[in-house]
Protein backbone atom coordinates (compact mmCIF):
# COMPACT_ATOMS: atom_id res chain seq x y z
CA UNK A 1 0.00 0.00 0.00
CA UNK A 2 1.72 3.45 -1.09
CA UNK A 3 0.73 5.88 1.27
CA UNK A 4 2.89 9.06 -0.16
CA UNK A 5 1.75 12.51 0.02
CA UNK A 6 -0.33 11.67 3.25
CA UNK A 7 0.06 13.30 6.60
CA UNK A 8 1.78 11.09 9.18
CA UNK A 9 -1.50 11.39 11.01
CA UNK A 10 -3.64 9.86 8.28
CA UNK A 11 -0.50 7.05 7.44
CA UNK A 12 -1.43 5.83 10.54
CA UNK A 13 -5.07 6.00 9.98
CA UNK A 14 -4.92 4.02 7.10
CA UNK A 15 -2.48 1.33 8.41
CA UNK A 16 -4.86 0.68 11.47
CA UNK A 17 -7.78 0.36 9.30
CA UNK A 18 -5.88 -2.12 7.29
CA UNK A 19 -5.11 -4.07 9.90
CA UNK A 20 -8.90 -4.87 10.15
CA UNK A 21 -10.07 -4.91 6.31
CA UNK A 22 -10.25 -8.91 6.78
CA UNK A 23 -12.45 -8.97 9.14
CA UNK A 24 -15.04 -6.11 7.74
CA UNK A 25 -17.70 -7.39 5.32
CA UNK A 26 -17.07 -6.70 1.56
CA UNK A 27 -19.68 -4.07 1.38
CA UNK A 28 -18.14 -1.82 4.21
CA UNK A 29 -14.18 -2.41 3.14
CA UNK A 30 -15.66 -0.40 0.15
CA UNK A 31 -16.92 1.95 2.03
CA UNK A 32 -13.70 2.73 4.16
CA UNK A 33 -11.71 2.61 1.47
CA UNK A 34 -13.50 5.35 -0.79
CA UNK A 35 -13.62 7.57 2.54
CA UNK A 36 -10.14 6.92 2.72
CA UNK A 37 -9.61 7.86 -0.76
CA UNK A 38 -11.37 11.01 -0.20
CA UNK A 39 -9.90 12.30 3.19
CA UNK A 40 -6.58 12.38 1.12
CA UNK A 41 -8.45 14.15 -2.00
CA UNK A 42 -9.24 17.05 0.32
CA UNK A 43 -5.94 17.14 1.99
CA UNK A 44 -4.24 17.52 -1.11
CA UNK A 45 -6.76 20.22 -2.59
CA UNK A 46 -4.56 23.23 -3.38
CA UNK A 47 -5.68 26.67 -1.66
CA UNK A 48 -8.12 28.01 -2.59
CA UNK A 49 -10.20 25.35 -3.24
CA UNK A 50 -13.73 27.17 -2.12
CA UNK A 51 -15.19 30.33 -1.68
CA UNK A 52 -13.55 32.77 0.78
CA UNK A 53 -15.35 34.96 3.51
CA UNK A 54 -14.56 38.27 3.43
CA UNK A 55 -15.57 39.79 7.25
CA UNK A 56 -16.67 43.63 6.54
CA UNK A 57 -16.50 45.29 10.18
CA UNK A 58 -19.10 48.28 8.83
CA UNK A 59 -22.43 47.82 7.27
CA UNK A 60 -23.04 47.92 2.95
CA UNK A 61 -22.21 51.42 1.32
CA UNK A 62 -19.72 53.16 3.42
CA UNK A 63 -16.23 53.45 2.66
CA UNK A 64 -14.69 50.81 3.80
CA UNK A 65 -17.57 48.56 2.01
CA UNK A 66 -16.80 50.78 -1.22
CA UNK A 67 -12.56 49.72 -0.93
CA UNK A 68 -13.45 46.34 -0.17
CA UNK A 69 -15.67 45.93 -3.29
CA UNK A 70 -12.89 47.12 -5.26
CA UNK A 71 -10.17 44.56 -4.77
CA UNK A 72 -12.78 41.48 -3.82
CA UNK A 73 -13.52 40.90 -7.69
CA UNK A 74 -10.13 41.29 -9.51
CA UNK A 75 -8.45 39.04 -6.51
CA UNK A 76 -11.78 36.38 -6.60
CA UNK A 77 -10.70 36.07 -10.48
CA UNK A 78 -7.11 35.91 -9.47
CA UNK A 79 -7.68 32.79 -6.52
CA UNK A 80 -10.60 30.94 -8.69
CA UNK A 81 -12.42 31.31 -5.95
CA UNK A 82 -15.73 33.76 -5.08
CA UNK A 83 -14.80 36.27 -2.15
CA UNK A 84 -18.56 37.13 0.04
CA UNK A 85 -18.18 40.34 1.42
CA UNK A 86 -19.57 39.37 4.66
CA UNK A 87 -20.81 42.72 6.88
CA UNK A 88 -20.89 42.32 10.68
CA UNK A 89 -20.80 45.69 11.91
CA UNK A 90 -21.50 46.39 15.89
CA UNK A 91 -18.96 46.75 18.50
CA UNK A 92 -17.29 49.27 16.93
CA UNK A 93 -15.50 46.76 14.74
CA UNK A 94 -14.27 44.07 16.82
CA UNK A 95 -17.72 42.11 16.32
CA UNK A 96 -16.95 41.10 13.15
CA UNK A 97 -12.70 40.71 14.13
CA UNK A 98 -13.74 38.34 17.01
CA UNK A 99 -15.40 36.18 14.71
CA UNK A 100 -12.22 36.61 12.34
CA UNK A 101 -10.07 35.78 15.68
CA UNK A 102 -11.95 32.66 16.55
CA UNK A 103 -12.58 31.04 12.57
CA UNK A 104 -10.10 28.07 11.61
CA UNK A 105 -6.90 29.55 10.40
CA UNK A 106 -7.13 27.95 7.02
CA UNK A 107 -7.84 30.81 4.70
CA UNK A 108 -11.27 30.88 4.35
CA UNK A 109 -12.12 33.50 6.91
CA UNK A 110 -10.55 37.26 6.38
CA UNK A 111 -10.96 40.42 8.08
CA UNK A 112 -10.92 43.55 6.05
CA UNK A 113 -10.33 45.69 8.67
CA UNK A 114 -9.73 49.30 9.37
CA UNK A 115 -7.74 51.07 12.65
CA UNK A 116 -10.31 49.99 14.98
CA UNK A 117 -9.89 46.42 15.50
CA UNK A 118 -6.32 46.15 16.06
CA UNK A 119 -4.93 50.24 16.46
CA UNK A 120 -7.40 52.17 18.54
CA UNK A 121 -9.87 49.97 19.84
CA UNK A 122 -7.66 48.18 22.83
CA UNK A 123 -6.92 51.58 23.86
CA UNK A 124 -10.46 52.78 23.88
CA UNK A 125 -12.20 49.68 25.18
CA UNK A 126 -11.60 47.97 28.95
CA UNK A 127 -12.21 44.79 27.62
CA UNK A 128 -11.29 43.12 24.28
CA UNK A 129 -13.01 39.82 23.05
CA UNK A 130 -9.59 39.05 21.71
CA UNK A 131 -5.92 39.74 21.86
CA UNK A 132 -5.34 42.82 19.83
CA UNK A 133 -1.86 41.40 18.14
CA UNK A 134 -1.51 37.74 18.54
CA UNK A 135 -4.93 36.82 17.48
CA UNK A 136 -4.50 37.90 13.80
CA UNK A 137 -1.58 36.94 10.79
CA UNK A 138 -1.37 40.07 8.64
CA UNK A 139 -1.70 39.27 5.13
CA UNK A 140 -1.16 42.80 3.39
CA UNK A 141 -2.37 46.60 3.85
CA UNK A 142 -4.68 47.81 0.68
CA UNK A 143 -5.17 51.22 0.92
CA UNK A 144 -4.04 54.71 2.84
CA UNK A 145 -7.46 56.49 3.25
CA UNK A 146 -7.20 60.13 3.19
CA UNK A 147 -9.28 62.53 5.57
CA UNK A 148 -10.13 66.25 4.98
CA UNK A 149 -10.09 69.24 6.93
CA UNK A 150 -13.45 71.10 6.10
CA UNK A 151 -15.43 74.00 8.07
CA UNK A 152 -18.78 75.41 7.82
CA UNK A 153 -18.72 77.94 4.82
CA UNK A 154 -19.73 80.94 6.94
CA UNK A 155 -16.50 80.35 9.26
CA UNK A 156 -14.39 82.87 8.78
CA UNK A 157 -11.44 80.92 7.85
CA UNK A 158 -10.00 80.16 4.95
CA UNK A 159 -6.65 78.32 5.87
CA UNK A 160 -5.66 75.81 8.62
CA UNK A 161 -3.59 78.63 10.42
CA UNK A 162 -6.46 81.03 10.52
CA UNK A 163 -8.78 78.21 12.03
CA UNK A 164 -6.18 77.64 14.45
CA UNK A 165 -5.76 81.18 15.62
CA UNK A 166 -9.75 81.40 16.11
CA UNK A 167 -9.62 78.62 18.00
CA UNK A 168 -7.21 80.28 20.10
CA UNK A 169 -9.16 83.23 20.63
CA UNK A 170 -12.36 81.59 21.36
CA UNK A 171 -11.17 78.60 23.20
CA UNK A 172 -14.20 75.95 23.76
CA UNK A 173 -16.46 77.48 21.42
CA UNK A 174 -15.33 75.73 18.05
CA UNK A 175 -16.95 72.11 17.58
CA UNK A 176 -15.65 69.69 15.55
CA UNK A 177 -18.11 66.64 14.40
CA UNK A 178 -16.95 62.58 13.90
CA UNK A 179 -19.06 59.43 13.06
CA UNK A 180 -18.65 58.35 15.90
CA UNK A 181 -16.00 57.76 19.33
CA UNK A 182 -13.04 56.15 18.37
CA UNK A 183 -13.62 56.67 14.51
CA UNK A 184 -11.14 57.83 12.15
CA UNK A 185 -12.54 61.50 11.95
CA UNK A 186 -12.83 61.43 16.16
CA UNK A 187 -8.90 60.67 16.61
CA UNK A 188 -8.16 63.08 13.42
CA UNK A 189 -9.73 65.38 15.76
CA UNK A 190 -7.97 65.08 18.88
CA UNK A 191 -4.81 65.21 17.17
CA UNK A 192 -5.51 68.45 15.51
CA UNK A 193 -6.38 69.37 18.44
CA UNK A 194 -3.42 68.14 20.61
CA UNK A 195 -0.95 69.78 18.27
CA UNK A 196 -2.40 72.51 17.47
CA UNK A 197 -2.89 73.36 21.27
CA UNK A 198 -6.13 74.16 21.04
CA UNK A 199 -9.36 73.79 22.67
CA UNK A 200 -12.27 72.68 20.53
CA UNK A 201 -15.03 70.37 21.74
CA UNK A 202 -16.08 67.04 20.40
CA UNK A 203 -19.34 66.21 19.15
CA UNK A 204 -19.70 62.45 17.97
CA UNK A 205 -22.55 61.21 15.38
CA UNK A 206 -23.96 57.67 14.47
CA UNK A 207 -21.95 57.88 11.46
CA UNK A 208 -20.99 60.84 8.97
CA UNK A 209 -24.70 61.12 7.48
CA UNK A 210 -25.70 62.98 10.40
CA UNK A 211 -22.47 64.60 10.89
CA UNK A 212 -22.33 66.10 7.62
CA UNK A 213 -26.22 67.73 8.37
CA UNK A 214 -24.81 69.57 10.91
CA UNK A 215 -21.59 70.67 9.66
CA UNK A 216 -24.07 71.90 6.64
CA UNK A 217 -26.39 73.62 9.18
CA UNK A 218 -23.43 75.55 11.45
CA UNK A 219 -24.00 74.13 14.83
CA UNK A 220 -20.75 72.05 13.78
CA UNK A 221 -17.61 74.41 12.54
CA UNK A 222 -15.29 71.75 11.57
CA UNK A 223 -14.54 67.77 11.31
CA UNK A 224 -11.78 66.15 9.76
CA UNK A 225 -13.45 63.14 8.10
CA UNK A 226 -13.27 60.22 4.71
CA UNK A 227 -12.65 62.49 1.56
CA UNK A 228 -15.25 60.59 -0.43
CA UNK A 229 -17.84 61.22 2.21
CA UNK A 230 -17.38 65.68 1.80
CA UNK A 231 -16.14 65.19 -1.91
CA UNK A 232 -19.54 66.17 -3.14
CA UNK A 233 -20.34 68.73 -0.95
CA UNK A 234 -16.64 70.39 -1.50
CA UNK A 235 -17.38 70.46 -5.27
CA UNK A 236 -20.99 72.02 -4.59
CA UNK A 237 -19.02 74.76 -2.45
CA UNK A 238 -21.60 73.50 0.33
CA UNK A 239 -18.34 73.54 3.29
CA UNK A 240 -14.50 74.87 2.92
CA UNK A 241 -12.24 72.59 2.29
CA UNK A 242 -8.76 73.73 4.12
CA UNK A 243 -6.56 70.66 3.96
CA UNK A 244 -5.86 67.12 3.77
CA UNK A 245 -4.84 64.85 6.54
CA UNK A 246 -1.90 62.75 4.50
CA UNK A 247 1.65 64.44 4.48
CA UNK A 248 0.86 64.49 0.39
CA UNK A 249 -1.21 66.28 -1.34
CA UNK A 250 -4.17 64.40 -2.79
CA UNK A 251 -4.63 63.76 -6.42
CA UNK A 252 -8.34 64.18 -6.17
CA UNK A 253 -7.90 67.56 -4.33
CA UNK A 254 -4.58 68.52 -5.62
CA UNK A 255 -5.46 72.38 -4.56
CA UNK A 256 -5.49 71.65 -0.82
CA UNK A 257 -1.65 71.56 1.35
CA UNK A 258 -1.46 68.95 3.79
CA UNK A 259 -2.35 70.03 7.57
CA UNK A 260 0.99 69.16 8.06
CA UNK A 261 2.19 72.03 6.08
CA UNK A 262 1.20 73.93 9.39
CA UNK A 263 1.83 71.36 11.91
CA UNK A 264 4.84 69.51 11.09
CA UNK A 265 4.49 65.54 11.18
CA UNK A 266 0.58 65.40 11.62
CA UNK A 267 -0.76 62.33 9.75
CA UNK A 268 -4.41 60.74 10.21
CA UNK A 269 -4.80 58.10 7.35
CA UNK A 270 -7.26 55.44 8.02
CA UNK A 271 -5.63 51.84 6.85
CA UNK A 272 -7.46 49.40 5.16
CA UNK A 273 -5.81 46.01 5.47
CA UNK A 274 -6.77 42.17 5.32
CA UNK A 275 -5.31 40.09 7.83
CA UNK A 276 -6.33 36.50 8.94
CA UNK A 277 -6.38 34.31 12.16
CA UNK A 278 -3.25 33.37 13.78
CA UNK A 279 -1.72 30.15 13.14
CA UNK A 280 -3.09 30.27 9.00
CA UNK A 281 -0.62 28.37 7.24
CA UNK A 282 2.50 30.60 5.84
CA UNK A 283 1.51 29.28 2.45
CA UNK A 284 -1.52 30.63 2.53
CA UNK A 285 -0.35 34.03 3.99
CA UNK A 286 2.04 34.38 1.14
CA UNK A 287 -0.40 33.17 -1.79
CA UNK A 288 -3.06 35.81 -0.54
CA UNK A 289 -0.25 38.20 -0.01
CA UNK A 290 1.22 37.66 -3.47
CA UNK A 291 -2.79 38.36 -5.83
CA UNK A 292 -3.17 40.76 -3.54
CA UNK A 293 -0.08 43.04 -4.29
CA UNK A 294 -0.62 42.09 -7.81
CA UNK A 295 -4.31 43.35 -7.95
CA UNK A 296 -3.32 46.58 -6.30
CA UNK A 297 -1.03 47.14 -9.43
CA UNK A 298 -4.25 46.99 -11.87
CA UNK A 299 -4.81 50.32 -13.32
CA UNK A 300 -8.69 49.90 -13.08
CA UNK A 301 -8.06 49.56 -9.50
CA UNK A 302 -5.90 52.34 -8.88
CA UNK A 303 -8.61 54.55 -10.83
CA UNK A 304 -10.97 53.22 -8.73
CA UNK A 305 -9.37 53.74 -5.54
CA UNK A 306 -8.62 57.14 -6.19
CA UNK A 307 -12.05 58.07 -6.96
CA UNK A 308 -12.91 57.30 -3.34
CA UNK A 309 -9.28 59.56 -2.04
CA UNK A 310 -7.42 56.50 -1.26
CA UNK A 311 -3.78 55.35 -2.29
CA UNK A 312 -3.39 51.57 -2.83
CA UNK A 313 -0.41 50.80 -0.42
CA UNK A 314 0.62 46.95 -0.82
CA UNK A 315 3.07 45.14 1.93
CA UNK A 316 4.71 42.16 2.91
CA UNK A 317 3.17 40.36 5.88
CA UNK A 318 5.56 41.74 8.12
CA UNK A 319 5.55 45.43 7.34
CA UNK A 320 1.94 45.23 8.09
CA UNK A 321 2.71 43.80 11.35
CA UNK A 322 5.10 46.65 12.18
CA UNK A 323 2.61 49.08 10.91
CA UNK A 324 -0.27 47.88 13.35
CA UNK A 325 2.28 48.38 16.21
CA UNK A 326 3.70 52.00 15.39
CA UNK A 327 -0.06 53.38 14.90
CA UNK A 328 -1.31 51.43 17.37
CA UNK A 329 1.21 53.45 20.00
CA UNK A 330 0.40 56.51 18.28
CA UNK A 331 -3.12 56.47 18.91
CA UNK A 332 -2.86 55.61 22.60
CA UNK A 333 -0.79 58.57 23.37
CA UNK A 334 -3.62 60.24 21.73
CA UNK A 335 -6.88 58.62 23.16
CA UNK A 336 -5.18 58.41 26.68
CA UNK A 337 -4.34 62.16 26.22
CA UNK A 338 -8.05 62.57 25.74
CA UNK A 339 -9.43 60.46 27.58
CA UNK A 340 -11.95 58.92 25.00
CA UNK A 341 -13.32 56.13 25.86
CA UNK A 342 -15.81 53.51 24.08
CA UNK A 343 -16.95 51.51 27.52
Amino acid sequence: MRLHGLSWVTRQLVRRIAAVFLILPASLTLYVSFALTATAFAQQQPYPSKPIRLILPFSAGGGADNNARIIAEPLAQRLGQPIIIDYKPGAGGTLAANIVANAAPDGYTLLYATPGQQMTNPHLMEKMPYDALKSFASVSQVIEGSNVLVVNKNLPVNSVAELIALAKAKPGTINFASSGIGSSSHLAGELFKSMAGIDIVHVPYKGSGAAITEVLGGSIQMTIDTVSVYLQQIKANNVKALAISTLERNPILPQLPPIADTLPGFAAAPVNYITAPAGTPRPIIERLNREINIVLKLPAVHEQFAQNGATEKGSTPEAMDALIRSESAKWKKIIDQSRATAN
